[in-house]
């Protein structure tokens, strides 16, 4: 534990050190979301009614803007290479590196994700709901990235490689994470999307890191 809460710790001081990179995703999930009103108008029943989808829809683009630097800076400054050949296990530095992630995206996507909610005119009491979507929801979109980001380590246009591996894998985390806060706009019971969410979530604990760890050690051969 001491060794996996370094590795966590040290990540951190690296997105500090460059946090113009969690800026740039938190700038990206503001501004993309603002344009859509000033493209389908202000009508408020039009808003409320597509802000769930398009904040969530957001939430993932934006995602996708730091998952290939989740490896890949230390892949090209032979850091990862000196991680896999140290005592710790591999498995351990993946989960860490996904962990530092998910705080430095994941955690500012929740902290701004209530005010896009006010500005599509959602309702107070849909605020809970937003929160829970975002807390389960977005470790699975670091988990699930983290996959893609090792089996584009050493690949020529990552970027676009990436978005075409993780964004069909997005899709169920869409669906049920917007179809819970559709159906809290209605009054309806969303503790079934929020169990299928959790469901997600756990499966992908254990999953994601393994797969990622099996693509960074095939990328360094």
């Amino acid at each position: 534990m001491n060794a996996f809460t370094a590795l966590v710790r040290r990540d951190l001081a690296l997105a500090f050190r460059e946090r113009s990179d969690s800026l740039l995703v938190v700038g990206f999930f503001v501004i993309a979301a603002v344009l859509f009103p000033f493209g389908v108008g202000p009508e408020p029943n039009i808003l409320a009614r597509m802000g769930p989808g398009v904040i969530w829809a957001v939430a993932l683009l934006s995602a996708l803007l730091s998952l290939d630097r989740l490896f890949q800076a230390d892949y090209e400054d032979g850091s990862l290479e000196l991680l896999v050949a140290g005592p710790t296990p591999l498995g351990l530095v993946v989960t860490a590196k996904i962990l530092a992630h998910w705080l430095t995206t994941g955690v500012p996507l929740m902290l701004a994700a209530p005010l896009l909610a006010i500005l599509f005119g959602l309702d107070a009491e849909l605020l809970p709901a937003l929160l829970l979507t975002m807390a389960l929801g977005t470790p699975i979109l670091s988990l699930v990235g983290a996959i893609g980001a090792a089996l584009i380590l050493g690949a020529r246009r990552g970027g676009v490689l990436l978005s075409l591996l993780i964004l069909p894998l997005y899709i169920p985390t869409l669906i049920f994470a917007a179809g819970a806060l559709d159906a809290a706009r209605f009054g309806l019971e969303i503790n079934a999307h929020l169990a299928i969410l959790g469901a997600m979530l756990l499966a992908c604990l254990p999953l994601c890191p393994l797969a990622a760890t099996a693509g960074i050690r095939q990328a360094l051969g």
